[in-house]
């Protein structure tokens, strides 16, 4: 069944469609939908910020509507009434959003950072694979093994470590490429 306005040549007023609405004539719905979408989305977007919440939300109104509407015609205006709702459900929605990051975080706090305690066997794998690159290190020309040590032992980048030792910078990638990649030839059979 579809809407007729009062006047055949007339828009209908919101206060007529908002009747037919709560008649459950659903072009009266499209129409409101068509009228004020795009007030209730802009109004929704500029508090959440984010276009699929606000999208989101456009629809939960406009559905509130449909469902049990606390509007009425003599208090004020529908659109009024769609700004001051979607407001409201927008804030909450960002205070529900706040109170989830903080669970989260509460969570996250309780939760242990320490990994589990290595076995017996695992400490003698990590000691022997540990010895075998340190020797593989010792191993290397001089000049890679610097900027390795300076690298993996002290964290500097390459520019830090071009610096230091007063190289150019291109000598310093080239150098640790070198000798990351004759260390893992050396180390071939424990990378496997």
């Amino acid at each position: 069944m579809d809407f007729k306005p009062s006047h055949p040549l007339s828009m209908p007023t919101d206060a007529e469609l908002f009747q037919a609405m709560q008649a459950k004539q659903h072009s009266a719905l499209a129409a409101l939908y068509d009228r004020y979408a795009s007030l209730v989305y802009r109004v929704a977007l500029r508090i959440l910020i984010n276009p699929q919440e606000a999208e989101d939300l456009t629809q939960e109104i406009f559905l509130k509507l449909w469902r049990s509407s606390t509007y009425d015609v003599n208090r004020g205006s529908l659109s009024s009434f769609l700004t001051t709702l979607t407001r409201s459900r927008a804030i909450d929605k960002l205070r529900s959003r706040s109170s989830n990051l903080k669970s989260l975080q509460r969570w996250g706090n309780t939760m242990t950072t320490q990994p589990p305690p290595i076995s017996p066997f695992e400490a003698a794998s990590i000691h022997q694979r540990s010895e075998h690159v340190r020797e593989a290190l010792a191993n290397l020309p001089e000049k890679y093994r610097q900027i390795l040590e300076l690298a993996y032992y002290e964290g500097l980048s390459q520019s830090e470590i071009a610096a230091r030792l007063d190289i150019p910078l291109g000598t310093v990638k080239s150098w640790s490429r070198q000798g990351l990649l004759t260390l893992r030839k050396t180390l071939q059979t424990w990378i496997e």
